[in-house]
């Protein structure tokens, strides 16, 4: 159902790896930005995954050549070797774990984020054999780094990097998420991408409104052709649409006209907002893989609480996609006597605005567009 394809300007360690990628140096489109992770326990992807849904980058999954090995049985018995073999002889390609061929070439991106799990306080074994056979390829390159661990501090992850990748430009502090703020993952990532600099091309998309049965969520759009094409439909005019629940994962249905695919074999995950078919909505509440194009997914709610906004189960769902926000809106045109006359400006919020930039505003209790 879903693989991820985004553009990105944050370096995340995961795993990969390619002997091809070493000699790869064509030039980098301008602002072009790669998702590279690996991922044992699941943490990582789902971190992955919120972090597409925030910006626009490619993805590349590393795998370890051999399958199904356990890692952490008897006490960490066989992550410990792999982490000494190459503490033993860093500079040896033979001290690192065979990792699957990757095709994507680094010569196509200027900027990388990279997510990688933590092994016993060091970077995954899996995640440095990628970066060491990719490290001149990478070199020039704008990095920046998520790490994934359960309670333990990352700083011997951030030494590993640094090692790994000598002549780099990092952008930033790595982004450290465990087990205690894994669920808030979200906000978390949305405050570390404002504070890195990455070359230009990065963007995180406005916000979509979806409204149902009165209540109204908003949407972090991901960039890209469809989503691009669909805000320019939304500024013409809100759109409704009849959705109706399917398959125990989602409400999906006609949008009555159609989008730019680039579809990828995606998993989808809830909160997830999802292109099909060029012509269909998705809006998730569970999971489900499929070839789809991803627009973006809705901000800040639970699972139990996605499924009672989604009217999960329900059939002839309608549904209100938008540029703006109904909730304040009906807030902020609610009369106010103290403002009568007075000709001030607010924002969608609520919020009174001296000078407002381009946008929509309520003025005199009507909505306005400036």
């Amino acid at each position: 159902m879903k693989q991820i394809l985004f553009m990105l300007s944050a370096l995340l360690f995961c795993c990969c790896s390619s002997d091809s990628e070493v000699n790869a140096v064509e030039p980098a489109q301008a602002g072009k930005t790669l998702v590279v992770y690996y991922s044992y326990t699941g943490n990582c992807r789902a971190i992955v995954n919120t972090l597409t849904s925030q910006i626009q980058a490619d993805v590349v999954e590393i795998q370890p050549a051999e399958k199904g090995l356990k890692y952490e049985a008897n006490g960490y018995a066989l992550g410990t070797q792999l982490l000494n073999a190459i503490q033993a002889n860093p500079n040896d390609l033979s001290s690192y774990p065979a990792i699957d061929p990757v095709e994507t070439s680094l010569g196509d991106y200027e900027n990388i984020i990279i997510v990688t799990p933590l092994w016993w306080s060091q970077m995954a074994a899996i995640m440095q054999t990628y970066l060491f056979q990719s490290a001149s390829a990478m070199a020039g390159k704008h990095v920046a780094m998520i790490v994934s661990s359960h309670s333990s501090g990352i700083s011997g992850v951030v030494s590993d990097a640094r090692r790994l990748l000598p002549e780099v430009t990092w952008m930033g502090d790595a982004l450290w998420i465990n087990a205690s703020n894994h669920a808030n993952r979200l906000s978390l990532i949305e405050a570390w991408l404002k504070n890195l600099n990455f070359a230009e091309g990065q963007t995180t998309m406005e916000k979509m409104y979806i409204t149902i049965g009165g209540q109204t969520q908003s949407v972090t759009l991901v960039d890209n052709a469809a989503t691009r094409a669909l805000v320019e439909k939304l500024k013409q005019a809100p759109v409704t649409v009849t959705l109706n629940s399917s398959g125990g994962f989602e409400i999906w249905g006609a949008l009555g006209f159609s989008l730019p695919t680039s579809n990828q074999q995606t998993t989808a995950e809830a909160g997830d907002v999802i292109l099909y078919n060029g012509s269909n909505i998705c809006l998730f509440y569970g999971s489900n893989s499929w070839s789809y194009t991803r627009l973006g997914k809705i901000d800040d709610l639970s699972g139990s609480e996605l499924q009672s906004f989604l009217k999960a189960g329900e059939s002839n769902i309608n549904v209100r996609l938008a540029l703006d926000n109904m909730t304040s809106i009906r807030a902020s045109l609610t009369p106010d006597p103290s403002l009568k006359g007075e000709g001030s400006i607010y924002s969608m919020n609520g919020q009174r605005v001296k000078n407002p930039t381009k946008g929509i505003y309520v003025k005199d209790g009507k909505k306005i567009a400036l």
